[in-house]
């Protein structure tokens, strides 16, 4: 007996009657094919559709280097306009075979694959809106579920949980990292000046965050002994920082895998402290139920 196809989670609406037994069995067909990943047919489309995807953000990629558009021009603007047509037509074909039309339109990937088209089009209109095409990358999120990763998805919720928790503990770390920086860009403004580079406090602030966060660009150099030593305190700053919001990501991470385990009961001995990954309870044997996404 075959295996059921999985609802799509693109579209659950009941499909309206259609009075044609043979468009309704395309219908059938395309909606398996295209909103399906369990099917032979499925997983065929949704790898070809990330291989095109893929191609077409190349293809976009190359258009920014002055000599490849110099020379192939004609070829780049040709290959653009065929993923867009044929994005296009996929896109139509959604609606039409979507079970839920609206919901299709209104879901996170019905605007994705609405926005991964559009650029072409007013580009006619607004010059320079074909490099918005980038978008389309976002569609290669369909490889969640070609690849069965679904699965993972507790764990990036544990990550955003996480992040959200320690918001405020973050908030307060940049905050501080942004007082040190405007501190330091001061400094250097009134110690170096619009001689050696510094012509205003705002890109003296500038200097002080890239010098932070890395060892500088080299845009700005200090010159005077004073100056190099205010930079060595600022590198010496930044290297000191890199633990901080590591730690309180980990500490909070920490906290959060505790709470789950304690969120999974055992439905025998009411015990709870399991691990996202066990399959029975440690006290009794009994089989947990999965864990909550």
């Amino acid at each position: 007996m075959a295996t059921p196809e999985p609802p799509n989670p693109d579209s659950a609406e009941p499909t309206p009657h259609v009075s044609n037994a043979t468009d309704n069995s395309l219908r059938t067909r395309l909606n398996h094919i295209i909103f399906g990943w369990e099917s032979p047919g499925g997983k065929l489309f949704d790898v070809c559709l990330i291989w095109a995807i893929c191609i077409s953000v190349l293809v976009l990629m190359l258009e920014s280097v002055e000599w490849i558009v110099r020379d192939y021009e004609p070829w780049l603007r040709t290959a653009e306009w065929t993923f867009t047509l044929l994005f296009t037509a996929e896109y139509l074909t959604r609606i039409y075979c979507a079970e839920r039309r609206w919901a299709y339109v209104k879901s996170f990937y019905g605007i994705v694959d609405l926005l991964s088209i559009l650029p072409s089009y007013l580009a006619f209109f607004i010059p320079g809106a074909n490099n918005l095409l980038i978008i389309r990358l976002l569609r290669v999120l369909r490889v969640f579920r070609i690849l069965k990763l679904a699965r993972y998805l507790s764990e990036a919720n544990l990550l955003m949980r996480t992040m959200l928790l320690a918001r405020r503990k973050i908030f307060v770390f940049f905050s501080s990292v942004l007082v040190l920086s405007v501190i330091f860009g001061s400094l250097m403004y009134m110690v170096e000046g619009p001689a050696h580079g510094f012509t205003s406090i705002p890109k003296s602030i500038y200097w002080t965050i890239v010098t932070i966060t890395t060892v500088g660009y080299g845009d700005i150099v200090p010159q005077t002994i004073l100056g190099q030593v205010i930079s060595a305190a600022a590198m010496l700053t930044g290297y000191s920082i890199i633990a901080v919001p590591t730690g309180i990501l980990t500490a909070e991470l920490a906290q959060e895998m505790q709470r789950d385990r304690h969120r999974r009961h055992c439905p025998g001995c009411k015990r709870s402290g399991h691990e996202a990954d066990a399959a029975h309870c440690k006290h009794c044997g009994t089989e947990l139920p999965a864990p909550k996404p």
